[in-house]
């Protein structure tokens, strides 16, 4: 009994973990980021491997003009996540996260919660995680130079991805403001990364066999210009993830074998919204069964839509939930009273 009020302590049943910011950060930390990254890339490609097994739904947005929040489901008959997940890109200038978001874990048999988590931290290792598993399989054999086309908050999380998974040991850094390019240096020293900072993209982009988009605005921009992408590149385009926000010129489009997650959402949210209902892509999930080729030539660009998918958070959760080891905060958050059909009298007792 709780002496101060006279109710109950929750029954075991009733409390679920929960992973705050600063459990995930202590993960983090006890793992090693980099190792991390490549044990959340592993996870994820495993994942793709048996995509056939997951529930897949585009994700349940609802826009305004400024910004979007996202509901992102999946099961694969076992286990059940979700996240939910905005993105204001107006935040930065009151000191907000452009991102944020939390997730649910879940046991597909009873319904009932297995974990609450943040989101946000977990987001960006996944994002960078998959990012560099589709770059293992599509760069140039031997990729050592990443540019940087963005500098914010996810900026680090992929140069380090890049550096644990494909092996790059130089990246080229640019973004419209040089604060945050100097920030992402600033953070990127001492990692074994060979860092060049950039006046344009044009700059960044030159003599780089990577080259990762990740802008922050709402809006169809051409972050890449045709005239900037030479043969044998591979892009990462993560930016445009969103009805309206696009990065690429089309022309680059045209010139690039394409590869989505997702075909039904990326039709809506990637690079490809700017292309005709017919313009062809391949869901990754077939490169990584062998069911088509990745890269097939030294001169093919390969380009990576990526706007980020239910199954990669599903793939992260249970990666989460695997170092989880009890010692964080239990949430009191399901009803467990002694006859499962007397919610009412579960109540009434706990009057005060």
């Amino acid at each position: 009994m709780n002496a101060a009020v006279g109710l109950p302590q929750p029954s075991a049943q009733a409390l679920v973990p929960f992973v705050s910011v600063a459990e995930m950060m202590a993960i983090v930390h006890r793992v090693g980021l980099e190792v991390a990254l490549g044990e959340l890339a592993a996870r994820i490609e495993a994942d793709f491997a048996r995509w056939q097994v997951f529930d897949k739904t585009p994700r349940v947005a609802s826009h305004s003009p400024i910004g979007v929040i996202e509901l992102m489901p999946t099961s694969d008959g076992e286990r059940y996540a979700f996240k939910y997940v905005n993105g204001h890109p107006a935040n930065t200038r009151t000191g907000l996260q452009t991102v944020t978001a939390f997730g649910v874990l879940a046991q597909v048999e009873t319904g009932y919660p297995l974990m609450f988590a943040e989101m946000t931290v977990l987001t960006a290792l996944r994002t960078a995680a998959s990012s560099a598993m589709v770059a293992k399989h599509l760069a140039p054999k031997g990729a050592k130079v990443l540019a940087l086309i963005g500098n914010g908050a996810q900026a680090e999380f992929q140069a380090l991805a890049m550096k644990a998974v494909v092996g790059i040991d130089t990246v080229r850094l640019y973004d419209v403001d040089p604060a945050a390019t100097e920030k992402c240096a600033r953070n990127l020293a001492g990692t074994g990364l060979t860092v060049q900072t950039c006046a344009s993209a044009e700059e960044a982009a030159l003599g780089a066999q990577i080259i990762t988009t990740c802008t922050a605005d709402k809006r169809n921009a051409t972050v890449l210009h045709d005239n900037m992408i030479g043969d044998g590149v591979h892009i990462n385009a993560i930016g445009g993830d969103c009805p309206g926000k696009t990065e690429l010129a089309p022309a680059i489009l045209n010139r690039a074998e394409t590869f989505v997650e997702f075909e039904p959402q990326t039709r809506v949210e990637g690079e490809i919204q700017q292309m005709d209902a017919a313009f062809p892509v391949t869901e990754f999930w077939r490169v990584i069964n062998g069911e088509v080729a990745g890269r097939v030539s030294d001169k093919q660009i390969t380009l990576f839509d990526g706007v980020g998918f239910a199954v990669e958070d599903f793939t992260a959760l249970n990666w989460l939930y695997s170092h989880v080891d009890g010692s964080g905060a239990m949430l009191d958050v399901i009803a467990d009273p002694d006859d499962p059909r007397d919610l009412y009298g579960m109540v009434m007792r706990a009057k005060p």
